[in-house]
């Protein structure tokens, strides 16, 4: 087998797994969910927890669309 160089084209795309893409917006909601949690806490407000859900799931979804989504330009 040829040594492989840094500019070559991967033969082979990335299997797609879809506990990736489970994880990906999980850990968004479960990390910015926690953060808002923790700054309700500090200052006595009690919307943070849901905007960092909010925020988390939409972060998350973005990653999914962006690792999984549409091919690059180097697939077409």
């Amino acid at each position: 087998m040829a040594p492989r160089h840094v500019g070559d084209a991967d033969p082979e795309p990335p299997s797609v797994d879809p506990w990736q893409a489970v994880s990906y917006l999980l850990a968004g909601v479960l990390f910015y969910g926690g953060l808002g949690w923790l700054a309700d806490r500090w200052l006595g407000t009690t919307f943070l927890v849901a905007l960092g859900i909010v925020f988390g799931a939409g972060l998350g979804i973005y990653l999914v669309m962006k690792r999984f989504g549409a091919p690059s330009a180097s697939d077409e």
